[in-house]
């Protein structure tokens, strides 16, 4: 069977920063309580003139520079994203034109949070069935356009960011392991989703007024939720490819709330130090949160090739994944 390894990383971050001080002139929140309850410092803010897409190209190119291929090579673009540039044509399709891979097959794929290792399960599957050889995965999100700035318990927690990776054919493993689940008894709106803007709840005056194109979500419940299935599907992935939680030598968790990375880090036990953390700059970049900092951590080279790295992500729907790689 033939193997697929990850061969590139990209990110972007947008150069406009929202701090803790920022945000207590926005709404009734103080830097203390923030960090207490979530351990974001600042994150950061897309210009108003940027799309998701611009986002994801600026990752993808730099992806493409670091695996030294030339665009025309990839085969399929897959972008996972929340906040799409519009409901159709696909973000995608304007990554496709922007990087100029005309040969590639392109969409979108929305899994929220779940987004990238879903996209990277689907393209280490894609290439072992011979029908592609070079697939760009993004994670990318611009979650300040949805929102609502005046609610203290979501406006606090998510920033815009974009990461991307190349996957390439390979004759030495790289992606070990992956496991996707998802679990739609959960699909509520209101427990964490956006309720209007859809088919079951087409946008209308009354659902702008009501806020009900914005970020909801039940904090509490989300939390017990994600502290549970992350570690299990960590273990998923260490199960399929034989390896235990010794063997790894950095953990990259969804960078969702710093209460939940540490309540991960004790039921999967693995070292604190092991456990990579970008939260505090970024906040919740969603689909890209875990590309992100996967690309941060082999540029400081916290990475190393070798490495046996577990992502563990967990998002709306719900929806929740994990992968073994080594680099």
């Amino acid at each position: 069977m033939r193997s697929s390894a990850i061969i590139g990383t990209g990110s972007y971050l947008p150069d406009q920063i929202l701090t803790n001080f920022d945000l207590e002139k926005m709404v009734e929140t103080s830097n203390e309580w923030i960090l207490k309850m979530t351990g974001i410092s600042e994150r950061r803010i897309a210009d108003e003139t940027m799309a998701t897409s611009d986002l994801s190209i600026r990752a993808a190119r730099q992806a493409i520079k670091s695996a030294d291929i030339d665009p025309l090579e990839i085969d399929m673009i897959i972008v996972g994203t929340a906040t799409p540039d519009s409901v159709f044509p696909s973000t995608a399709c304007s990554v496709q034109n922007g990087i100029g891979a005309k040969n590639a097959s392109s969409f979108d794929l929305s899994a929220a949070c779940s987004g990238f290792v879903y996209g990277l399960d689907l393209a280490d599957g894609m290439i072992k069935s011979s029908r592609y050889d070079t697939i760009l995965v993004i994670g990318a999100e611009i979650f300040s356009r949805i929102v609502d700035w005046e609610e203290r318990s979501t406006c606090v927690l998510f920033g815009d960011a974009a990461g991307a990776a190349v996957i390439q054919v390979s004759e030495e493993p790289g992606i070990l392991a992956s496991y996707c689940g998802a679990d739609g008894a959960y699909a509520d709106a209101e427990l964490l989703g956006i309720p209007a803007g859809g088919s079951r709840m087409p946008a209308n005056a009354a659902t702008v007024d009501q806020k009900l194109h914005t970020v909801k979500m039940r904090g509490q419940e989300i939390f017990k939720l994600a502290v549970r299935i992350m570690p299990e599907a960590a273990q998923k992935a260490l199960d399929t490819a034989g390896v235990s939680i010794d063997q790894i030598d950095l953990v990259i968790p969804h960078q969702a709330n710093s209460r939940i990375i540490e309540a991960v880090v004790d039921r999967i036990g693995i070292d604190p130090a092991k456990m990579y953390v970008n939260l505090n700059q970024y906040g919740n970049t969603s689909a890209a949160s875990v590309i992100v900092a996967l690309d941060e951590a082999i540029r400081e080279k916290q990475a190393k090739i070798g490495d046996l790295i577990l992502l563990t992500v967990f998002g709306a729907g719900l929806t929740w994944g994990s992968a073994l790689i080594q680099l």
